[in-house]
């Protein structure tokens, strides 16, 4: 019932969910993005991807019922043609493209966001509207690919200025609707099928797990040394799935 993969691959596939778990739970926002990357050194990273997406739903439930209601509703709104968008572009390519073209794309999308999350820029002034739906746009794609839609939304809010916890229960929220998007798409291309559920449904435990430690993590661990670990670790990851791709 459950995939058969090596010893290293499970050690890899556990410590990936645990880290977004972690993520989920607060600490170190947005290191969940190394998550499918990691796994895809030892896996299938379209396989990496159906397994995570189950365990991303249900830690969205306990997110969207936590900040419900605190959420930039009218963002949601604006996000949303893009999120399908992006979506849609991310099924062709999931699709059509193969195993070590997923790698390529995958190295390349985890060494852009390294070098956005060391860089972190952001405009000084509010940004248009406007700029909604090509954020979502790539969002939803990125989303798709890697479960790394953070960045681009990033960039899109921050010069918002909304108050920190608009900020993350827009987050949240939209975070939530792009993966329940993704969910059809995954279904239709087997990436999500019995047996991924069943090795999702053994890891909720990790997930579980690692939201508790994100929690816990919050006010004992120096943020800014682990933002730089993780940092190192997605430009050592993203290169060595590009020469996997390239050789």
């Amino acid at each position: 019932m459950l995939p058969e993969y090596s010893a290293v691959a499970w050690l890899l596939i556990v410590f990936s969910v645990y880290l977004t778990g972690i993520s989920k739970g607060g600490f170190a926002g947005g290191f969940g993005t190394l998550s499918v990357p990691l796994m895809a050194l030892a896996i299938s990273p379209t396989h990496a991807a159906g397994l995570l997406l189950p365990l991303l739903l249900v830690m969205d439930v306990f997110a969207v019922k936590a900040w419900w209601g605190k959420q930039a509703t009218a963002e949601v709104w604006r996000f949303l043609p893009g999120l399908f968008v992006g979506v849609g572009v991310g099924t062709v390519l999931f699709g059509s493209l193969s195993e070590q073209g997923v790698r390529l794309v995958l190295g390349v999308i985890t060494l852009l966001f390294a070098a956005y999350m060391l860089l972190k820029p952001v405009a000084k002034k509010p940004i248009s509207v406007r700029w909604a739906l090509p954020a979502a746009s790539v969002c939803g794609f990125t989303s798709f690919m890697a479960h790394a839609g953070a960045p681009p939304i990033n960039v899109y809010l921050l010069p918002r200025k909304y108050p920190k916890e608009t900020f993350i229960a827009t987050c949240a929220v939209s975070f939530a609707v792009v993966n329940v998007i993704k969910l059809g798409p995954y279904i239709w291309l087997g990436e999500v099928n019995v047996t991924s559920a069943w090795a999702s449904l053994l890891l909720v435990p990790v997930a579980w797990a690692g939201v508790r430690s994100g929690l816990w993590l919050q006010s004992r661990v120096n943020e800014t040394l682990f933002f730089r670990l993780v940092i190192v670790a997605m430009f050592i990851v993203g290169l060595n799935l590009l020469w996997q791709a390239l050789t």
